[in-house]
């Protein structure tokens, strides 16, 4: 598995992640020894980078990531764990200094963990980005002084809160973004803000290459929020696949890797199986490369629904 730098940070990570929110039962119930194979499939195909958060599952998500990678003894120095903190199932969002600094022991807790390699303000857009610049983001550098991450990062789906937070805290405060659903074949809008954060010397993560089921055979679950001709034009993708006997979640899952400038891409597993599929397709595209016909083709597809997003977060001052 190809390990690519992560910004300045000095950490390599698996081109492909292993995003944890499905061992919180978030798509349905995964029994421990399932989600312990996947883990250690995971591990013994080179991926080294695992994400997870609170959020997920309501804290089972961390419990169990936590569980597999005790239960894989994997020493601590070749993974890089990720979690987040200001979004909650229970409570919703609190992003205060004070709920931040409890967050991070809750988390090392139910990781079993001294600590993170990257703690995330998770979802930035739900709360005023001016409290992000100016609680958040402080508390989340003590944090990382005191060693109990070694990075921070923000995330969020609009693009438009990475440069706002970024030009007003200290240059270095930030060291990495995760954004999801902004680098896939029916929306790259990521692209436009790779020179800015380079020049920031902000390390990038994308997630969601199948954009949240909707590049998937079976469909997105019935509470995605893209709108209909964003779901029809999709659906209409996968179809044409399909047919050709192709599968549009290999095509969706190498055309985000196909870009170095993004340090890994995260996918969601459960399963061994899933593990395997998404590391043998990112060796056939280092290979053999990406079917450029069938590209081109979904590519046509979806043009007319190119970029087309939803809301998310509250109206910002």
């Amino acid at each position: 598995m190809e390990l690519r730098e992560l910004g300045g940070t000095g950490l390599r990570v698996s081109a492909v992640g292993f995003g944890a929110s499905p061992l919180g039962h978030v798509f349905g119930d995964v029994p421990r020894g399932a989600a312990r194979a996947a883990v250690r499939r995971a591990l013994d195909l080179g991926v080294n980078f695992f994400d997870t958060s609170p959020y997920y599952g309501g804290t089972i998500s961390e419990s169990v990531l936590g569980d597999c990678l005790r239960h894989a003894a994997v020493p601590r120095d070749q993974v890089v764990v990720a979690t987040k903190c200001g979004r909650y199932k229970d409570e919703g969002f609190d992003f205060s200094a004070a709920r931040v600094a409890r967050s991070v022991d809750e988390s090392l807790a139910r990781l079993g963990l001294d600590y993170v390699d990257i703690l995330h303000a998770h979802d930035i857009e739900f709360t005023s980005l001016d409290q992000i610049v100016n609680e958040t983001i402080p508390a989340l550098r003590k944090i990382k002084e005191s060693g109990k991450a070694r990075f921070i990062g923000i995330t969020g789906l609009p693009l438009s809160i990475y440069p706002y937070v970024l030009d007003r805290v200290p240059p270095g405060s930030v060291d990495v973004i995760l954004s999801y659903c902004h680098y896939g074949i029916n929306d790259t809008s990521l692209i436009d803000l790779l020179p800015y954060l380079k020049s920031k010397g902000v390390g990038v993560i994308t997630a969601s290459p199948l954009a949240m089921g909707l590049l998937t055979d079976n469909g997105p679950p019935d509470w995605h929020p893209a709108p209909e001709q964003l779901k029809s034009a999709c659906r209409a993708a996968a179809e044409h696949c399909s047919k050709k006997g192709k599968s549009i979640t290999k095509l969706a899952m190498q055309y985000s890797l196909m870009n170095n400038e993004i340090s890994t891409v995260l996918v969601g597993m459960n399963s061994s199986k899933q593990v395997e599929e998404n590391v043998a397709a990112a060796l056939e595209l280092s290979t053999s490369g990406i079917d450029e016909e069938l590209l081109h083709e979904v590519e046509a597809i979806l043009e007319p629904v190119k970029n087309v997003t939803w809301p998310s977060g509250i109206q910002q001052a």
